[in-house]
């Protein structure tokens, strides 16, 4: 199930997935960034451009290319922050679309497997203009993406 929620002009948006791996095995392909392309919706060309080592670690530095809207085409540089080995790590961004993009992901132990829990904390530039624009198409791209992201992390555990 996916919320975003809004508390004065930052939003967050948080995700919930069960999926039936052991958390070693969701630990080995989430922190792998290489990975992270292979759960984004091809139409938006998604690539990385430099970072891309097999093992996430903090302080790492990823930056990618991404085209979030048909004809609009950004970089995006994310920092590693924080990581905990098989629990969470934590990715903010030091340049691209957002004001402010703090993104954890979280995985916890469960009788059918883990829980993964992605949770964004984010703000738009351009104060009110941002605001209207999260209204018109924002929260829904991002919606669509975090929708691609669970149907296609269901797919790939469960085969």
């Amino acid at each position: 199930m996916i919320t975003i929620r809004k508390h004065s002009d930052i939003y967050t948006l948080e995700v919930k997935q069960e999926l039936p791996v052991s958390i070693e095995e969701a630990w080995e392909f989430f922190s792998n960034p290489a990975n992270l392309a292979k759960i984004t919706p091809g139409h938006m060309g998604f690539r990385i451009t430099s970072g891309d080592s097999s093992k996430m670690y903090p302080g790492q530095v990823i930056s990618y290319r991404v085209s979030p809207f048909p004809g609009f085409g950004t970089n995006w540089v994310t920092e590693i922050t924080q990581v905990e080995p098989l629990k969470y790590f934590i990715d903010e961004q030091r340049f691209g679309p957002y004001r402010m993009w703090h993104h954890e992901h979280r995985f916890e132990k469960s009788i059918g497997g883990i829980i993964m829990t992605d949770k964004v904390t984010y703000k738009l530039p351009f104060a009110v203009l941002g605001q209207f624009a999260h209204f018109l198409f924002v929260r829904k791209q991002l919606r669509r993406i975090f929708e691609y992201r669970y149907q296609m992390l269901s797919l790939f555990f469960n085969s």
